[in-house]
């Protein structure tokens, strides 16, 4: 299999049972004390908005306290909404990063496309804040920030403005100008330093409303569903129609998803999270840091997943990088479902889909058992289907079989096919058991398990595969040294 690098080398419309899902959340008077291991629900929304550039992500990774969104010098960095559930001076709020405000675009391109379906999201996620942190840069006022200080006026009350790059006083005696646009208060703050963070957080919370937050019920963990491809496959598209949002911007764009995008829904009763990934194309076609971060998050998410879909264009058909991206989500023993999307584009009947299955059966020719959905993401054509799917394969990968099962299985196989045996191989199968479900793994004790040829290992595991439900997920199988082995040689 090849590593991550090598991968840089490069309601719906059938009847689905959907619900959309709240945002993660928090309790109900803002005197209480918040416990940061637990959800919340009704949380006040949080919005850090500005131009490109001024440090909005960093001051979002500051408040979550880890790495979420990209940080790069790079105007324009983030383009969709990145959002969690952060606990600013220990109260807990619904915290999103949103894409810079440009005013200034070469019209008639697609970066001018782009950037006007940034500025579009950013304000819708504007109007529905319940405080807006707008973060300014020290230094020269520029139209952008006029424009955009403009745009806020019907949303003033909320708006709560601090002055980011000022560590240890540095552009302060300028940063006094934006006085000028009749802010109550305007705090002086370094995202990247913590100078003042102390203080932001209190204004922050100050000005909100926890009146309404509850701790959330205790609930089984939602299915975790990574959404991965090359780019313009149709991933932010899918994405949306899941969650019944548009957190993830969709455009004919190549690259437009950068950071990891977050949604929420239930399905048939079941909590679902979905990650909305960069499109992962080949090395030699990746040229900026930013890309390459984006990518680098993408495969990450196979560590934090449940189950993969593998978007594949149905009017481009299979490209030497699904491959890749299969081969990375093998390894980390992810299931995964291939979803033959924009299908609506093809030839009706029966036929066009056996051809595209065959092909991919072809490319992918020791993952037979992984299912293929063909689906619409935008007419909403097999979301049943794919959901329902996803959701047996998440039953299959957290499957645990208890030893005593798996043995008498273990013995019934070895009846009906015992082990080869000559001279030069001869060796004893003793037990087995489950060592770990989500990847799953299993590890066979025999004695001198060097000779077991790979023909018999191969059947064991498609034995596991068909008579134990594991029928459409990777099975991992480790043959280990039984002690007997010791014992017979000091016999």
């Amino acid at each position: 299999m090849e590593n991550e690098n090598n991968i840089l080398q490069g309601q719906s419309a059938d009847g689905a049972d959907f619900t959309q899902g709240q945002n993660a959340a928090a309790s109900n008077d803002s005197t209480l004390e918040y416990d940061t291991t637990k959800s919340y629900v009704n949380l006040p929304l949080v919005v850090l908005a500005g131009r490109p550039n001024v440090g909005k992500s960093t001051l979002f990774n500051r408040f979550m306290r880890r790495r979420i969104a990209i940080v790069d010098p790079t105007p324009g960095v983030t383009r969709d909404p990145v959002e969690a559930t952060a606990f600013i001076n220990g109260k807990p709020v619904h915290l999103m990063d949103t894409g810079g405000y440009k005013l200034t675009r070469d019209i008639g391109t697609m970066e001018a496309v782009m950037d006007d379906l940034v500025v579009e999201k950013t304000i819708q996620m504007i109007k529905k804040a319940d405080l807006i942190l707008l973060l300014l840069e020290a230094g020269e006022i520029t139209p952008e920030d006029e424009e955009f200080i403009q745009e806020l006026r019907p949303y003033w009350n909320k708006v709560v403005a601090a002055v980011n790059k000022t560590e240890g006083g540095r552009g302060e005696s300028e940063a006094w100008n934006y006085m000028q646009f009749g802010f109550k208060d305007l705090l002086f703050i370094s995202a990247e330093h913590g100078d003042n963070i102390t203080e932001l957080s209190e204004k922050i919370v100050g000005r909100l409303d926890f009146s309404n937050v509850r701790e959330g019920e205790e609930e089984e963990p939602p299915v975790r569903i990574a959404i991965l491809g090359k780019p313009n496959t149709g991933k932010s598209t899918l994405s949306n129609r899941l969650t019944h949002t548009e957190s993830s911007i969709v455009s004919d764009y190549a690259g437009t998803t950068r950071d990891v995008v977050e949604g929420t829904f239930r399905y048939n009763g079941r909590s679902c999270l979905l990650l909305d990934t960069a499109g992962i194309r080949r090395k030699s076609k990746v040229k900026e840091n930013v890309e390459y971060y984006s990518v680098n998050r993408a495969i990450k998410t196979l560590d934090k997943c449940d189950v993969v879909i593998l978007m594949i264009d149905a009017q481009e058909g299979l490209a030497e990088q699904d491959k890749k991206i299969c081969a990375l989500a093998y390894e980390r023993g992810r299931p995964i479902i291939f979803a033959l999307n924009k299908w609506d584009t093809q030839e009706k009947g029966r036929t066009p889909a056996r051809k595209a299955e065959e092909n991919i059966r072809i490319m992918f020719g020791q993952m037979n058992w992984a299912p293929i959905v063909e689906i619409s993401a935008l007419n909403g054509d097999g979301m049943k289907k794919l959901m329902d799917t996803a959701l047996e394969l998440y039953e299959q990968v957290t499957r645990k079989v208890e030893t005593a099962a798996l043995n008498a299985a273990l013995k019934d196989w070895l009846f009906k096919y015992p082990p080869p045996a000559s001279k030069t191989m001869h060796f004893k199968i003793r037990y087995m058991t489950q060592t770990s479900v989500n990847p799953v793994n299993f590890v066979i004790f025999a004695t001198r398990p060097d000779t077991v040829p790979q023909t018999y290992i191969t059947f064991l595991k498609n034995r596991i595969r068909e008579d134990l439900g594991f029928d459409k997920i990777p099975v991992q199988l480790e043959l280990r040294a039984s002690r007997q082995k010791w014992e017979d040689r000091e016999r």
